[in-house]
């Protein structure tokens, strides 16, 4: 078996002409469709098959390492997060912001106040006309308003 004109007549394949090349390599089925990564495992498979499986040596090495690797015996730590919201806001019976509230957030050793207006918001002077401008103005980055101040389930 030439494994060079093998693997350059898989370059030529479908993918699912490969998927049921992977098939007859493997007896197992893949649910990777990226063309490159079933030419080189099919590839590597039928090498594999051509010189044979690992020595005796390279088997009880393998092991070796196995037994003296190092386990996590403990789960990782659970990630607290930096910047949950903080919000002392009561919403209206309506699930609207109303004129007059005051938003509060915690957001990196600041406390932020953002007033809600009739029409928009207003943050450190500056009028803005959603939460999400306001946001955006705090971070330089593209949140959801409501997200950030802790108010998700209120539609404005």
């Amino acid at each position: 078996m030439n494994i060079t004109k093998e693997v350059a007549a898989m370059e030529r394949m479908t993918v699912d002409e490969l998927q049921a090349r992977y098939v007859e390599a493997f007896n197992e089925a893949t649910r990777s469709r990226h063309k490159q990564y079933l030419v080189k495992r099919i590839a590597w498979r039928l090498h594999a098959n051509a010189e044979g499986d690992l020595s005796q040596r390279a088997r009880r090495r393998a092991m070796e390492l196995a037994n003296d690797a190092d386990l996590r015996v403990t789960e990782p730590r659970q990630r607290k997060p930096a910047d949950s919201p903080v919000s002392t806001v009561t919403v209206g019976s309506s699930g609207e912001l109303m004129s007059g509230m005051v938003l509060r957030r915690e957001y990196k050793a600041q406390t932020l106040r953002v007033r809600v207006l009739d029409k928009g918001f207003e943050f450190e002077g500056e009028r803005y006309k959603s939460l999400t401008a306001v946001a955006k103005a705090i971070t330089g980055k593209h949140w959801n308003g409501f997200h950030f101040f802790g108010l998700r389930s209120c539609k404005k």
